[in-house]
C-alpha cells in the first residue's frame, strides 16, 4: 500500500505538470518542494530566496538546507545556490532549515535562515548566490532575545538603512547595524490594532492572533505588515499598525486551485513576500493545491494592484502565473510585465485599467502563447480624445506590428475596439506603445480568430 501511495502521488504529480505546462507557471517551480519565498531583485535578475521540503512522501516538515533560485523573467527559473547547515553555525545535519530572507549592502549579499523555530542565522556572500560564509558562527538572533520566537524573519529596507523583523504571534523589530550582522538596538514589539489570522477569524483569539513568518514592504509611502495573506497598514515603520484585510479570499481560486489546503483552510500557510520590479507589484507565496500534501509545498506568484485607498485587491490564485499569458484568453492590462510612464487607474468596474502619462509610454506583455491564428485584436477602451497605440514586437522600438487608431468614446464607459492583425508568431512579446496625449484608459485585450 505505501508503494503504491507513493506511485500515486508522483503519478498526480506528473499528470498536473503535463496538463498545466502549455501556459502554466504556477507553481514556479515544480515538484521540488520550494516554499516559504522570499523574492528580491538584484542586478535586473529576480532571485528567490527559499526554504525546501524534501519529498512528496513528507509527512512532518522535513527540510535539510536552504535554496536561492534565479530567474531573468519570473517565468524561467534556475537553481543557483545550496547552504547546507553544515556550513553553518549548526555545523550538522538538520531537519529544520526554516525560512530564509535576503540583502545587499556595501557590496555584499546576506541570506538570513531561521534555525527551526527558535534562531535566526546569517551568512554572507560577494554575489547573490553565494559562495556563503558563516562570519558570526553563532546565532544573530538568539532564542531568549524577546519573548516570541526568533525565526521566520524578514529584512527590510528604508531610506538605506536595514531593518530585521521576526517572530509568531507578536512581531519585533530591530534596526540593523551597517554591518548587517548585528543589532543596532534592542528589538521593539510592533503594535497591531484589530488583527486578524487564519486561527483568529473573530479577532477574539487573543493567544494566535496572527500569524507566523512575518513581512514588511513599503508602498506609496506606507508601511505594510503582512503575515502570510494577511496584512496591517501604518505611516511609521515602528507602527502601531492597523489591520486591513487578506489579499486571498474565496473569490481568488480558478478551477483546481482552490483545494486541497490546510487544516484552517485556504488562508493558513500563505508564507511569502511582496516585491516590486518594472512597475509592477507580485505577491510569491505558498501553495499545496497541487501536492497535495501540506509537508511538500510549492510556490505561486500573482499580481499584486493597490486600490486608491492603498489596500491591496483581491489577489487571483492560478496556473498561469505571471509574465506569461494565454492568447486564447482575455488579457488584464494592468497584468503587464514591464511599464514605462504608465499608471493604473482604479475603475468604475470594480478592477483596474491602465493609463499613459505622456508620450511613448508603453507596457509589455511577454510570453503570449498561440497567436499564430490570431486575426483580430480587441481592446477595451475608454478615449477622452481619438488616440493611437502601437502594436509592436518585443519592445518599444521593435518591429511595427499594427498602428490601431482608437477613435473618441461617444459614450463614457469603455468600449470594444476591435483591429485586423497578421503575422503573429505562436509564441510572441507584445509591447502596447502609446503616442499622443494621456486621453486614453485600457482595461483589458484579447486576440480572435
Amino acid at each position: 500500500m505505501k508503494v503504491n501511495s507513493k506511485i500515486s502521488k508522483i503519478l498526480m504529480i506528473a499528470m498536473i505538470s503535463f496538463v498545466s505546462s502549455i501556459f502554466a507557471q504556477n507553481p514556479i517551480v515544480q515538484n521540488v518542494g520550494l516554499n516559504d519565498p522570499h523574492i528580491h531583485i538584484f542586478n535586473d535578475t529576480a532571485y528567490v530566496y527559499a526554504s525546501h521540503d524534501t519529498s512528496i512522501e513528507n509527512d512532518k516538515f522535513i527540510m535539510e538546507d536552504w535554496w536561492v533560485w534565479s530567474s531573468p523573467d519570473l517565468v524561467n527559473w534556475t537553481k543557483r545556490s545550496v547552504l547546507s547547515p553544515k556550513d553553518t553555525y549548526i555545523g550538522k545535519a538538520f531537519s529544520r532549515c526554516w525560512a530564509t530572507d535576503a540583502a545587499y549592502r556595501n557590496g555584499k549579499y546576506y541570506f538570513y535562515f531561521s534555525e527551526g523555530n527558535e534562531q535566526t542565522g546569517v551568512v554572507v556572500g560577494d554575489t547573490p548566490v553565494g559562495p556563503w560564509k558563516d562570519v558570526l558562527g553563532r546565532p544573530l538572533l538568539t532564542s531568549d532575545l524577546t519573548p516570541t520566537h526568533e525565526y521566520d524573519m524578514a529584512v527590510f529596507e528604508d531610506n538605506g538603512e536595514h531593518y530585521i523583523i521576526f517572530g509568531v504571534w507578536d512581531y519585533y523589530i530591530a534596526k540593523l547595524n551597517d554591518d548587517m550582522i548585528s543589532l543596532a538596538e534592542t528589538p521593539k514589539k510592533i503594535e497591531i490594532n484589530n488583527p486578524r489570522g487564519p486561527y483568529n477569524p473573530d479577532g477574539n483569539n487573543k493567544k494566535m492572533p496572527t500569524d507566523d513568518k512575518p513581512f514588511l514592504h513599503k508602498y506609496n509611502g506606507k508601511y505594510y505588515l503582512s503575515w502570510g495573506c494577511f496584512y496591517a497598514m501604518s505611516d511609521n515603520l515602528y507602527g502601531p499598525y492597523d489591520y486591513k484585510d487578506s489579499v486571498i479570499k474565496e473569490t481568488s481560486f480558478a478551477e483546481g486551485f482552490e483545494a486541497p489546503t490546510w487544516p484552517n483552510g485556504f488562508l493558513q500557510g500563505r508564507h511569502g513576500s511582496f516585491f516590486e520590479w518594472h512597475n509592477q507589484w507580485y505577491y510569491v507565496y505558498c501553495d499545496i493545491s497541487q501536492t497535495g500534501n501540506r509537508y511538500f509545498r510549492d510556490s505561486f506568484i500573482s499580481y499584486v494592484h493597490y486600490r486608491d485607498s492603498g489596500e491591496m485587491a483581491t489577489i487571483r490564485v492560478d496556473g498561469i502565473g505571471v509574465g506569461n499569458y494565454d492568447g486564447d484568453m482575455s488579457i488584464e492590462a494592468e497584468d503587464y510585465f514591464k511599464a514605462e510612464d504608465i499608471k493604473k487607474v482604479e475603475n468604475t468596474l470594480g478592477g483596474f485599467s491602465i493609463q499613459p502619462m505622456a508620450d511613448q509610454s508603453y507596457v509589455v506583455y511577454p510570453n503570449v502563447k498561440g497567436l499564430d491564428d490570431k486575426t483580430i485584436l480587441e481592446l477595451e477602451v475608454l478615449a477622452s480624445e481619438a488616440s493611437t497605440i502601437e502594436l509592436r514586437d518585443t519592445n518599444a522600438t521593435g518591429r511595427l506590428l499594427a498602428t490601431l487608431e482608437i477613435p473618441k468614446n461617444d459614450i463614457y464607459t469603455f468600449q470594444k475596439r476591435q483591429f485586423e492583425i497578421k503575422n503573429l508568431s505562436d509564441d510572441i512579446t507584445i509591447c502596447l506603445v502609446f503616442r499622443g496625449e494621456a486621453s486614453v484608459m485600457l482595461n483589458r485585450f484579447q486576440f480572435k480568430n
